[in-house]
C-alpha cells in the first residue's frame, strides 16, 4: 500500500503541475509581463509535451529498469517546477512547461504498469484504482488549495512547494516502490501491432470521446453555471464535483476486479443522464448541483477503468498501450478547450450539454459492443 500511495502522490503532483497556472493566471501574467491568454498557453504547452512524446519515449525506454525510469520522470518535475518558480522569462517558462508535459507523458505510461506488478492477479484493478486516486484528489483538493496558496503567498512559492514535495516523493519511491526489469527485446511489439490488438481500438475510442466530453464541460464550467445564478459559487460547484469523484473512485476500487464492464457502461450512462438534465434544466441551481454530482461520480473512476481495460487487452505490450491512452487523453484535453471555445463563442453555453450527449451516445454503443475484447464481462485471467 505504501508503494501504491507513492504512485498516487506522483499522479497528484502531475495533475497539480498541469493545472496550477490556470488558477494563478492573473498573477503569472503580471509577473512575466505577458497577457493572460499567453499564460494560458502554459497549460497548452504542457499537453503538447505529453502528446508529442509519450509514445516515442515509452518505446525507447521499454528495456529500461522501471524504478530508475520512474525516478527520472518524478525528478524531472522537481527540476521543471523549480525552474518555473525562479524564471523571469516567459520563453524559459514555456520551455519548462513543455518539458513538464514530457515527464508527465512518461510517468502516466508507467504508473498502471507499476501498480499491476506490485500485487497479485486478482487485485490488479484495485491496485490501479489506488495508484490513480491522486487524480480526483488533485482536482477536488490540490488545485483549489494550490490556487489559494498561490494567491496568498505568490505563485512562485506554490511552484517551489511542489518542487519540494517532489523531492520528498523521490525518497518515498526509493524506500517503498520495488524495482522491476524492462521488457526483453524479443517480447516487444511495434506500435502498429499493439494498436491492432483486439480490444485496443474500442478502449481508445471510449477514452477519447469520454475525455473530450469531460474536458468540454470542466474547462468551461464557470460560464456554464451562470444561468443558474451560481457564478459566485463556482468553488462550491467544483467541490461537489470533486467529492463525487472521490466517491466514484472508491466504488471503482471496490468493484473493478469483478465488474469492470458494468462500471464503464454505468459511468457513461450517468454522465449522459447528467448532461441531459443540465441541458433541460441548466438554469435551476438544484439541478446543476445534482447534475455535477452525477458527472463527478461518473468521472471519478473512469481513468482507472480505461487503463485497466487497456492493460488487459494489451497484455505484455501494456506500457506501449498506456502511452497511447496518454496521447489520446491529451488530444481530448486540447480538443475540449478548442471545441468548447468555438461552441461558447458561436452557439452559446446552452448547446454544451447536448454536445456532450452527442459524444456519449456513441461512446456507450462502442463500449457495449466491445463485449468480447476491450470491455469483457469479467476481467481476463492470465
Amino acid at each position: 500500500m505504501a508503494g501504491l500511495l507513492a504512485l498516487a502522490m506522483a499522479g497528484f503532483i502531475t495533475v497539480l503541475t498541469e493545472a496550477l497556472p490556470a488558477g494563478v493566471l492573473p498573477a503569472m501574467s503580471a509577473d512575466l509581463g505577458v497577457s493572460e491568454a499567453l499564460v494560458g498557453q502554459l497549460v497548452t504547452l504542457y499537453a503538447i509535451g505529453s502528446l508529442a512524446t509519450a509514445i516515442p519515449l515509452t518505446i525507447a525506454t521499454q528495456g529500461w529498469r522501471r524504478r530508475p525510469l520512474l525516478l527520472i520522470a518524478v525528478g524531472g518535475f522537481a527540476v521543471v517546477n523549480l525552474v518555473t518558480a525562479l524564471s523571469t522569462s516567459y520563453a524559459l517558462t514555456l520551455a519548462a512547461r513543455f518539458l513538464a508535459g514530457v515527464f508527465a507523458g512518461l510517468l502516466w505510461a508507467l504508473l498502471s504498469g507499476f501498480a499491476t506488478r506490485m500485487v497479485p492477479e486478482h487485485l490488479k484493478g484495485r491496485a490501479i484504482a489506488v495508484a490513480m486516486v491522486g487524480i480526483p484528489l488533485a482536482l477536488s483538493l490540490g488545485i483549489p488549495a494550490g490556487t489559494f496558496l498561490g494567491n496568498v503567498v505568490g505563485w512562485r512559492v506554490a511552484f517551489g512547494i511542489m518542487s519540494g514535495l517532489t523531492l520528498i516523493l523521490i525518497g518515498w519511491v526509493l524506500a517503498k516502490v520495488p524495482d522491476f526489469p524492462g521488457q526483453a527485446a524479443e517480447r516487444r511489439l511495434p506500435v502498429a501491432a499493439v494498436f491492432m490488438l483486439p480490444g485496443i481500438r474500442p478502449v481508445l475510442f471510449v477514452t477519447l470521446a469520454f475525455a473530450l466530453a469531460q474536458n468540454l464541460l470542466y474547462t468551461y464550467i464557470a460560464p456554464f453555471v451562470v444561468p443558474a445564478g451560481l457564478a459566485r459559487a463556482i468553488d462550491v460547484v467544483l467541490l461537489v464535483f470533486g467529492t463525487a469523484a472521490l466517491a466514484g473512485i472508491w466504488i471503482t476500487g471496490v468493484l473493478i476486479d469483478r465488474w469492470l464492464r458494468a462500471l464503464v457502461l454505468a459511468s457513461t450512462v450517468l454522465f449522459a443522464v447528467a448532461a441531459a438534465a443540465l441541458g433541460l434544466w441548466g438554469d435551476v441551481a438544484a439541478v446543476v448541483y445534482a447534475g455535477v454530482g452525477l458527472w463527478g461520480l461518473s468521472y471519478g473512476g473512469i481513468a482507472t477503468l480505461l487503463q485497466t481495460a487497456l492493460r488487459h487487452a494489451a497484455g505484455d505490450a501494456g506500457d506501449v498501450a498506456q502511452s497511447m491512452i496518454v496521447t489520446v487523453w491529451n488530444i481530448a484535453i486540447a480538443g475540449g478547450g478548442l471545441a468548447g471555445g468555438i461552441v461558447l463563442e458561436t452557439a452559446g453555453v446552452a448547446v454544451m450539454p447536448w454536445l456532450l450527449v452527442a459524444l456519449l451516445v456513441p461512446t456507450l454503443l462502442v463500449a457495449w459492443q466491445a463485449k468480447r475484447h476491450g470491455f469483457p464481462p469479467a476481467a481476463p485471467r492470465v
